[in-house]
C-alpha cells in the first residue's frame, strides 16, 4: 500500500521537462517546471558534485520523473539501503523510512525538487560507502595510511543515469573473492551468535596433552562446538583433542605443535561476537582496498606474519615474516606501492630516528659502542669516533649519519627488496633467524623481515632470468652492494586483516597485534554498525 501511495503522490507531479517540451507548455506548467528546477538548484547548491551533475542535465529529474527508468532507480535505491546491513553497513545511516516520508510529503513542484536532491544525496553516500568504505583509515590510526581509491562522486550519478538501475547497483560492492567469502562468513557468524555461540570458554591459560579435569573437558567441548572435533565423551586431553588443537593452530596462524599454550588458548577463547566484529572490520578494509592489485603482486598481511607472491589470484610463493613491534614508533604501516628493484649485499643506512633515539645515548655513555656501524659525515666520509664529543649533541643537533657495511651480520642480511616510499619501509633478509619460529613475530622497527629471502628473490627473478638462482648468487658472491632492477615492477600491498580467507575458501582468524581492528570496530560501531544475530 505504501509503494502504491507514493507512486500516486509522485504521479501527480512527475513529468519530463525537456527544453522542447517547455516551449509548448501552458504558463502554469512552465511555472511548475521552473519551480522544480529552482528547488533542485537551491538544494543541490550545498553539494558541489550534485550541483555539477544537475547543471549538466539541465536540472532534469533522475529519481522523481514519471518514466520506468526513474521508477526503477527509486526502487533499487530503497532496496539497496534497506539491505545495507547485509554488507556490514548501518541502515540507519541512509534512513530509508525518513527518505520515504519525504517522498510521501511531496505536494508541490518545489517539494519534488527538494526530494529529488535528497535522493541523490543518500545515493551518493551509499554508493561511496559500499564501494570504498564509509570510514577514513588515517583518521582512525595514523599508521593506516592506505590511499583509498575513491571514485569521482559525479560519476556515480552520470553512470546511474546511463545504466540499467539493477545492474548498476549490483556492480557497486567489491567483486573480489575475499569480499564474497567474508559476506558468507558474516552470515555464518550471525547464525552462530543467534544460536548461542561456542559455549563456555576454557578456564585455563594453557593446557598440555594428557591433562584431565574441568579445563580439559571445557577444551574438548569448545573444540566440538567449533567443529574441530567430532562428538566424544573423552575427559582428557587425548590424541584426538591434540589433533584438533593442531588443526585449530594451523587455521589461526600458530605453530601447530598440538599444545594449547597461551597464544593458542587466547585464540580458542575468543568469542563468536569478537570474530563477527573481525569479519565486519575486514569487509570495511576490503572496501578500502577495492582496486586492481596486479596480476602478479606481493601481499604482506601484517597480523598473519606472512609475505606472499600472488600470480593470477593464486599463491605461488609464501614465507614467514617478522613485522614492526607493537610500540608507538615501530608498527608496520598499511599502504601499497611498487617494488622496482632489490639490493644484494646491502648497506644498512640507519634511520635517523634510530640514530638519535638508540645509538646516540649509547655513544654518549661509550664512544666505542656499536663498533660494527660506521659514523659518517654529510659527505659520507667515516668519522673518527675519538674526535667527537657525543655528549655535546642532542637528538636535533646531532650532525652525523650511521651506516653498517655489507656483511652476513648486517641488520638487513644479504638482500633487501625496495618499493621506494616515504615511510622508509621495505622487505629484507635478517641475521636474527630465531624469531621466525615464534607464534607472534612483531619485533622489527617497522620493516618486514623474510624467513626465506633468497627463495623470495629467486621467484621475483623467475620472470626475467633463465636461471634465477644462479644469477642471484653470481651477484651475491661478489660481496659488493649491487642494485638488481626488476624488469617488470611488482605491486606490493601491506594489509592488516585479522579475518582472512584461505585457499579452500574458509575464513581463518589472527590476533589484532596492534589493536587497529579494535579501533576500526569502535568507529564502525559509532557510525551505527551493529552485530546481527545478537539476542536481546
Amino acid at each position: 500500500m505504501r509503494k502504491l501511495f507514493i507512486s500516486r503522490v509522485l504521479a501527480a507531479f512527475l513529468f519530463v521537462a525537456g527544453p522542447a517540451a517547455v516551449v509548448s507548455l501552458p504558463a502554469p506548467a512552465v511555472a511548475q517546471v521552473t519551480a522544480f528546477k529552482q528547488a533542485v538548484a537551491e538544494a543541490a547548491a550545498r553539494d558541489a558534485d550534485i550541483a555539477a551533475f544537475y547543471r549538466q542535465t539541465g536540472f532534469a529529474p533522475l529519481w522523481t520523473g514519471p518514466g520506468d527508468a526513474d521508477r526503477a532507480r527509486r526502487a533499487q535505491l530503497f532496496q539497496a539501503i534497506r539491505a545495507a546491513d547485509n554488507h556490514g553497513l548501518p541502515v540507519a545511516r541512509y534512513d530509508p523510512e525518513g527518505l520515504m516520508a519525504i517522498l510521501a510529503s511531496v505536494r508541490t513542484p518545489r517539494d519534488r525538487g527538494m526530494a529529488e536532491v535528497e535522493m541523490s544525496r543518500v545515493f551518493l553516500k551509499y554508493a561511496r560507502d559500499i564501494q570504498t568504505g564509509m570510514l577514513i583509515p588515517n583518521q582512525i590510526d595514523r599508521a593506516m595510511v592506505r590511499e583509498v581509491p575513491y571514485r569521482d562522486r559525479t560519476s556515480y550519478l552520470t553512470g546511474l543515469a546511463e545504466a540499467e538501475a539493477a545492474a548498476f547497483f549490483r556492480a557497486l560492492p567489491p567483486k573480489s573473492m575475499e569480499y564474497n567469502a567474508l559476506i558468507k562468513e558474516k552470515i555464518a557468524m550471525e547464525r552462530l551468535l543467534q544460536s548461542g555461540g561456542w559455549g563456555p570458554t576454557v578456564p585455563a591459560s594453557s593446557l598440555k596433552p594428557g591433562a584431565t579435569g574441568k579445563a580439559a573437558i571445557a577444551l574438548r567441548n569448545r573444540l566440538i562446538a567449533m567443529e574441530y572435533l567430532d562428538r566424544t565423551s573423552t575427559v582428557s586431553y587425548d590424541a584426538d583433542v591434540e589433533a584438533a588443537v593442531r588443526q585449530f593452530q594451523v587455521d589461526h596462524g600458530l605453530n601447530p605443535d598440538g599444545v594449547a599454550g597461551e597464544a593458542t588458548m587466547n585464540q580458542i577463547n575468543v568469542s563468536v561476537e569478537k570474530r563477527l566484529q573481525s569479519v565486519l572490520v575486514a569487509l570495511e578494509r576490503e572496501r578500502w582496498f577495492n582496486t586492481e592489485r596486479g596480476k602478479r603482486h606481493v601481499l604482506v598481511n601484517i597480523p598473519d606474519f606472512t609475505a606472499k607472491i600472488i600470480d593470477d589470484g593464486k599463491i605461488t610463493f609464501e614465507t614467514r615474516s617478522v613485522v614492526g613491534a607493537a610500540r608507538e614508533d615501530r608498527p608496520t604501516p598499511e599502504f601499497s606501492d611498487v617494488m622496482e628493484h632489490m639490493v644484494v649485499n646491502p648497506s644498512w643506512y640507519v634511520p635517523r630516528s634510530i640514530v638519535t633515539k638508540e645509538y646516540l645515548p649509547a655513544l654518549k655513555r661509550n664512544p666505542n659502542a656499536a663498533r660494527h656501524i660506521e659514523i659518517t659525515d654529510s659527505r659520507g666520509r667515516v668519522v673518527n669516533r675519538g674526535a667527537v664529543n657525543f655528549a655535546a649533541y642532542t637528538e636535533n643537533s646531532f650532525p652525523f649519519a650511521m651506516r653498517q657495511p655489507p656483511s652476513r651480520s648486517n641488520a638487513l642480511g644479504l638482500v633487501k627488496f625496495m618499493f621506494p616510499n616515504k615511510y622508509n619501509i621495505y622487505l629484507h633478509d635478517t641475521p636474527a633467524k630465531n624469531l621466525f619460529s615464534r607464534d607472534v613475530r612483531a619485533f622489527s622497527h617497522g620493516c618486514v623481515r623474510l624467513a626465506q629471502p633468497f627463495e623470495f628473490a629467486y621467484e621475483l627473478l623467475s620472470r626475467q632470468e633463465a636461471d634465477p638462482k644462479a644469477h642471484f648468487h653470481s651477484v651475491l658472491n661478489t660481496g659488493r652492494e649491487t642494485k638488481v632492477d626488476l624488469k617488470e615492477p611488482i605491486p606490493v600491498h601491506l594489509i592488516y586483516r585479522t579475518a582472512v580467507t584461505n585457499a579452500r575458501g574458509h575464513t581463518e582468524y589472527r590476533a589484532d597485534i596492534y589493536g587497529r581492528d579494535a579501533k576500526v570496530w569502535n568507529a564502525l560501531s559509532r557510525a551505527g554498525v551493529v552485530l546481527g544475530g545478537v539476542r536481546g
